[in-house]
């Protein structure tokens, strides 16, 4: 490890390429909208089990899915470095 250290000393470290931002933040969207179909399916499905006339759970599961793609994305991209 000391080696790779004094190898490092003199050198600048190395920039973020902009395709890794493009990257990160095309995935966040990914997440955000995979929650939302997710939540959206399981709610019409258990609206169809349930034979409800309003689409009830539809509603309250996709509002849940998207707290929690909105709590995903905002971990992704405040705590990943």
């Amino acid at each position: 490890m000391p080696e790779t250290n004094q190898q490092n000393q003199g050198k600048p470290p190395k920039k973020k390429q902009p395709i890794d931002n493009a990257l990160k933040y095309s995935g966040i969207a990914f997440t955000l909208a995979a929650t939302l179909m997710a939540g959206a399916f399981i709610g019409q499905k258990l609206d169809a089990y349930f034979q409800l006339d309003r689409p009830y759970l539809t509603a309250l599961i996709t509002l849940l899915a998207l707290f929690a793609g909105f709590y995903l994305s905002l971990k992704d991209l405040l705590f990943k470095k």
